[in-house]
C-alpha cells in the first residue's frame, strides 16, 4: 500500500496482504493445539468489532457524504439502497452454497467426521496391531475395512465367483472419501464467496480517496489493515478443525489460506469498477458495508459465541470496535 501509486495498484497491494494475513492465521495450525477454541473465539470477536467500525467509518460515512452532495435530501436513498443489496448478496450466495454455511452448525461440527467415516477412518497404530491378527484389510483410500469372520474367529471368504460384500465394503468407503471431501470444499466455498465483497470493499475504498474529505489514503489503508484482521482467525477457523479431524497440518494450511486468494482479484476489481463509473460510487460504498455487517452479525458474531467463550468474545469485539473507531476518528495510520 503505497500512497503515490494508481488506485488499482493500492488495490492489488492491499489484496495480497489481505490475502498473506489470511495465510498467516492458517499458519497457526503448525504451533496450536487443533482444537485451541479459545484463541479462535477471542480473534472472532476482535475481528467482528473491526470490521464494524470499519464497515461504518472507512465505507458508510463516505457513501452518506457523497450522497449529501449529490441528493441533498435524498442520500439515505443511495445508502439504504447499496446497504441493502451488499447484504442481499451475501445472504444469496450462502443460500446457492446448500449444506454449507448452516445456522445450527459451525464450522468445527460442519467439518467432523460422520458416524460412517468415524467407523471406517481407523488409521493408525490400532490398523497395523489388528492387521497384524489379520482381521483388518486397507483399502486405496487409507481406510480400514472390516473383514467377516466366523464363530471360530477364521476368516470367512467369499464364494467363488461371488464379491457382494468387498463391493459393498468398497462402495460404503469411497462414499465416506467423497463426503469428507465435500464438506471441505463447500467450507472453503462458503469462505471465499464471503471473502468477494472483502476485497471488494478493500478496492473501493481506495479508488475512492480523494473524492470526499473523509474518503483519504488513512482510512482506506485503515480499512484494508481492519479486514486483514478479520482475515487472520477466518484462516484459523478453516485450518484447526481440519486439522483436528485427521488432515495433515500442511493440507490444513493449504486450505486455510485457499479462500484469501480471491481478495487481490476482487480489490482490483472493485477500483476499476469506481474508476469507470465513479457516479456508482455512493452505492459501491454502502453495498461493501452491507456485506461486511451481514458477514459479522450472521457468521463470525455467532460462530464465536460456540463454544462457551462469548463472554471474552463481546469483550474483545468492543475492544476491536473501540481500537478501529479511534483510529478513523483520528486518522491515524497503524
Amino acid at each position: 500500500m503505497i500512497e503515490n501509486c494508481s488506485p488499482v495498484v493500492q488495490a492489488l497491494l492491499a489484496g495480497l496482504f489481505t490475502w498473506g494475513v489470511t495465510a498467516l492465521g492458517s499458519s497457526l495450525v503448525f504451533v496450536l493445539r487443533s482444537q485451541n477454541k479459545k484463541l479462535l473465539d477471542i480473534s472472532l470477536g476482535f475481528a467482528a468489532g473491526v470490521m464494524t467500525a470499519a464497515s461504518f467509518w472507512s465505507l458508510l460515512a463516505p457513501a452518506i457524504e457523497i450522497s449529501d452532495k449529490t441528493m441533498e435530501g435524498y442520500a439515505f436513498i443511495p445508502v439504504s439502497a447499496g446497504f441493502a443489496v451488499g447484504a442481499a448478496f451475501v445472504h444469496l450466495a450462502d443460500s446457492l452454497i446448500p449444506g454449507c454455511v448452516l445456522h445450527e452448525v459451525s464450522l468445527v461440527d460442519h467439518l467432523a467426521p460422520s458416524k460412517t467415516e468415524t467407523e471406517l477412518a481407523l488409521v493408525g497404530e490400532s490398523s497395523v496391531t489388528e492387521g497384524a491378527r489379520g482381521d483388518s484389510n486397507m483399502d486405496g483410500y487409507g481406510l480400514r475395512r472390516r473383514v467377516p469372520r466366523g464363530e471360530d474367529g477364521m476368516e470367512i471368504q467369499p464364494k467363488m465367483g461371488t464379491s457382494k460384500v468387498c463391493d459393498a465394503d468398497d462402495t460404503v468407503e469411497r462414499a465416506a472419501f467423497k463426503e469428507s471431501w465435500r464438506r471441505i470444499v463447500l467450507l472453503i466455498m462458503a469462505v471465499t464467496v464471503h471473502n468477494i465483497p472483502e476485497g471488494l470493499a478493500v478496492g473501493i475504498g481506495f479508488a475512492s480517496v480523494g473524492r470526499t474529505n473523509s474518503s483519504t489514503f488513512s482510512t482506506a489503508k485503515n480499512l484494508a489493515i481492519g479486514i486483514g484482521l478479520q482475515n487472520f482467525p477466518e484462516g484459523l477457523a478453516v485450518s484447526l478443525p481440519l486439522a483436528a479431524f485427521g488432515h495433515s497440518k500442511l493440507k490444513a494450511f493449504f486450505y486455510g489460506q485457499l479462500s484469501g486468494m480471491v481478495e487481490p482479484v476482487a480489490a482490483v476489481l472493485g477500483a476499476l469498477l469506481i474508476i469507470v463509473m465513479e457516479p456508482v460510487l455512493p452505492y459501491a460504498l454502502s453495498f461493501a458495508a452491507g456485506a461486511m455487517i451481514y458477514v459479522v452479525v450472521d457468521d463470525i458474531i455467532p460462530e464465536a459465541q460456540r463454544h462457551g467463550n462469548g463472554k471474552l468474545a463481546s469483550i474483545f469485539f468492543i475492544l476491536g470496535f473501540c481500537l478501529m473507531m479511534s483510529l478513523d476518528i483520528c486518522g491515524i495510520e497503524f
